[in-house]
């Protein structure tokens, strides 16, 4: 009869290179892969059979829905690559990354990406000095030659756990180099810039959709004086990293690279309605603060597959148009703040 218990048999580091936390749920997680493997496993074998036709992607109403469902790991950095357009820009600039990297010297950015590197991941193993190969020789050249390709965005804080992420995943510097630029310059414009007015927009926008889609919550933000800046500025700026699991991290970029920036408030949005009756408890600003903390932990964002399709049911629509229209409206009040 084996004796063992759900710790001796789940591995203490998940698949991606983090340690598993000393509080980490052992017996629910096991429970949840069991289910969850199962799944990806019948979503692997319909990707081979997608992919073993043809080596180009083409957008259709089917891949839509595949990448909604998840795209399986050995095919996420293709997908990535191919539907952000990072592919088409790697082909059409051979050696341009390793030519970033050798044909500039700016030794203030070489000291503040420095700087960053132990703090990225410290709970993983594959940016450890001891590993090999050491992602953090990577991230810093990932950094330094984003920070020469773009220098009116250089490097920011928050950009060092993006080019991690993307290292994980494509464990190649110029396609992450190339993912970078596809997030940064198409995806999310002016989030990372030195005035951030993409982000600013952004979370003023998420603050118009839950006046219209939750008032209630939204009742309770003014009533307490809550600056939305505060509760949400990291889930837009890390895309939800150290905020969410990385298996629901994982399958939210899924969607990112595909769909773009409607996704990061489809997310926002879905967490938000589903802790309402938890954000409306709040008696003051460090109990909603609060609240936004804890709602992004526990079941509802650790099982993933279900969590996403949640968010594409429970926002309710929301059109580019209406983004657009959003997006207009709250840079203009930005600007004007600003003036």
């Amino acid at each position: 009869m084996d004796q063992s218990t759900a710790k001796d048999r789940v591995d203490r580091i998940d698949p991606y290179g983090f340690e598993r936390s000393e509080d980490f749920d052992f017996e629910s997680y096991e429970e949840l892969m069991s289910e969850y493997l199962i799944i990806c496993t019948r979503r692997s074998i319909k990707w081979s059979r997608l992919l073993k036709d043809t080596g180009k992607v083409q957008r259709t109403v089917k891949l839509k829905r595949y990448v909604r469902k998840g795209i399986p790991n050995e095919h996420r950095a293709f997908i990535w690559m191919t539907a952000s357009g990072a592919q088409e820009q790697l082909e059409k600039n051979p050696g341009y990354y390793q030519s970033m990297l050798v044909t500039h010297n700016d030794s203030k950015l070489v000291e503040t990406i420095r700087t960053d590197l132990n703090r990225t991941f410290p709970d993983n193993v594959l940016f450890r000095k001891s590993s090999d190969p050491c992602l953090q020789k990577s991230l810093f050249n990932v950094l330094l030659a984003y920070g020469y390709h773009n220098p009116s965005v250089g490097y920011c804080q928050g950009m060092n756990f993006i080019a991690g992420y993307l290292l994980i995943i494509t464990k190649d510097e110029e396609k992450s180099f190339w993912l970078m630029d596809a997030l940064i310059g198409r995806i999310l414009p002016d989030y990372y810039s030195p005035a951030m007015l993409g982000l600013k927009t952004d979370q003023e926008v998420l603050g118009e959709l839950v006046k219209l889609k939750i008032p209630r919550v939204w009742q309770v933000m003014v009533k307490h004086n809550v600056m939305w800046t505060l509760v949400v500025s990291r889930w837009f700026i890390c895309l939800y990293i150290d905020i969410l699991p990385v298996e629901t991290v994982m399958r939210i970029w899924d969607c990112l690279f595909y769909e773009g920036s409607k996704i990061l408030f489809r997310v926002a949005l879905t967490l938000i309605h589903h802790n309402q009756a938890l954000i409306e408890q709040a008696k003051s600003l460090p109990d909603v603060c609060q609240a936004f903390k804890d709602l992004t932990q526990g079941p509802f964002v650790e099982d993933c597959h279900p969590f996403m399709q949640k968010i594409f049911t429970e926002p309710g629509s929301l059109s580019m148009a209406t983004l657009t229209k959003l997006r207009a409206t709250c840079r203009g009040r930005l600007a004007e703040g600003e003036s």
